[in-house]
């Protein structure tokens, strides 16, 4: 999926552990009221844990990472997917844009993908987090169909609290 400036975006493959790791580490250190995670606790995840994760993201029916690659095709950016156990509700986590491709059409092409990703699956609701006062993604999720759902919960390893947000997959 490539949009009108440049950015590609596609499903991590299973040979991608180190990109996907040098991502979420990067994006961790950027913004790290941004994540329910911090980088300290990431980086001392073993190389089997990223393995892991590229592995059952690049090809499992119930979870799905999608990165973004600008023109030169540097890796800039990452979402992931996963779908509760009941199959009636999709998240979208770790969702992250480097701040050189910010505006520039990454992050609602990784929603996007997220989104049509979902629709395969019989979810009928895709839910995510945003950081109170993070008004860039707020607006990103609002111009993708998100709602606020009007709850709110604590970030985990901060004073931060998130909003959630949800959209409805029919459509």
């Amino acid at each position: 999926m490539t949009d009108g400036l440049g950015v590609h975006v596609r499903r991590v493959r299973a040979d991608e552990a180190d990109a996907l790791r040098d991502l979420r580490l990067r994006a961790l250190a950027d913004t790290p009221l941004a994540f329910g995670s911090t980088h300290a606790r990431e980086a001392a995840y073993p190389p089997e844990r990223w393995t892991t994760w590229a592995r059952e993201s690049a090809a499992g029916p119930s979870q799905a990472t999608f990165l973004a690659f600008d023109r030169a095709g540097m890796p800039v950016g990452l979402a992931f997917a996963v779908v509760d156990p009941d199959g009636q509700r999709a998240h979208l986590y770790a969702m992250w844009v480097a701040p050189e491709a910010r505006r520039a059409g990454a992050g609602a092409a990784l929603v996007d993908a997220v989104v049509d990703w979902t629709r395969t699956t019989d979810a009928r609701a895709l839910a995510t987090a945003v950081t109170i006062g993070n008004d860039a993604a707020a607006r990103l999720y609002e111009r993708a169909g998100f709602r606020d759902t009007g709850s709110r919960e604590p970030l985990g390893h901060s004073d931060a609290e998130v909003a959630v947000l949800e959209r409805a997959l029919d459509g």
